[in-house]
């Protein structure tokens, strides 16, 4: 499943509007991790990737990326696998923090507003974001 751009509108329009959960077509797991536990985060991430065929796997960044002030790989997928993928990295994440946010189309907001932490809360670098999303391959 491709995402694209919704129509355009600005944030502040986003946030006044009530929210609905079928606004979230998918979500981002961002694992976290340094050079000590950089094989036990690419471990945790490929277990993730085998036992959930549909969730999409990124690189295993061995620097900070975009707004991830810290080393991270990318577990992308779709709103209908975040009842099974969540649960499963609360249980196995052995240590790690885990920045999860939705997709709805409006990154800033995603990333600011609607996160969720397993772990140490990490302060991001909002400022690489832009306020709608670009295309998201789910």
């Amino acid at each position: 499943m491709v995402y694209t751009d919704p129509p355009f509108t600005t944030a502040l329009s986003v946030m006044s509007k009530q929210a609905e959960i079928e606004d979230i077509v998918g979500w981002h797991a961002h694992v976290y991790f340094d050079a000590d536990s950089v094989d036990r985060a690419r471990a945790l991430c490929e277990q993730a990737a085998l036992r959930f065929p549909e969730l999409k796997m990124g690189r295993v960044h061995e620097k900070p990326v975009g707004p991830h002030p810290d080393w991270s790989c990318q577990l992308a997928f779709r709103a209908e696998l975040f009842a099974q993928v969540i649960p499963w990295l609360t249980l196995n994440r052995g240590g790690l923090t885990v920045f999860i946010h939705p997709i709805t189309g409006f990154d800033l907001i995603d990333h600011r507003d609607r996160a969720i932490w397993m772990g140490s809360v990490r302060p991001l670098k909002l400022s690489a974001l832009p306020e709608t999303s670009t295309v998201y391959d789910l």
